[in-house]
């Protein structure tokens, strides 16, 4: 079954260890064996992460040498800003109203 980038990289971003990884990426490049470090878990655990993370096109690996560094990939990123931008006016609508609400109790309540 094929997926829409927007939801492969939503179900990408859904665990947290893979959101982690990202945090770190977005300092800069990482070996798998220094994304690894601060998890409790298995190199082939931490690979699987990693493709999840690929495939939704959230990291690519570069090659130097020997060495396969992976890097953040930004751009799925900016989408879902875009996608969640389009309903920051139902959110200050909503606040907007909230705000009115409670100034009204405000004005109802005896001092």
């Amino acid at each position: 079954m094929q997926t829409d980038a927007l939801s492969a990289t939503f179900s990408a971003l859904a665990d947290p260890t893979r959101r982690a990884m990202l945090a770190r990426l977005a300092e800069g490049e990482a070996t798998v064996n220094e994304l690894a470090e601060p998890f409790e878990m298995t190199l082939p655990a931490i690979s699987k992460h990693l493709k999840v993370l690929e495939k939704a096109g959230l990291v690519s690996r570069g090659k130097h040498a020997q060495f396969r560094p992976c890097r953040l990939e930004a751009a799925p990123l900016k989408d879902i800003a875009g996608w969640v931008e389009a309903y920051r006016h139902y959110w200050e609508a909503s606040f907007d109203r909230l705000d009115s609400y409670l100034q009204e109790i405000q004005k109802e309540q005896p001092r």
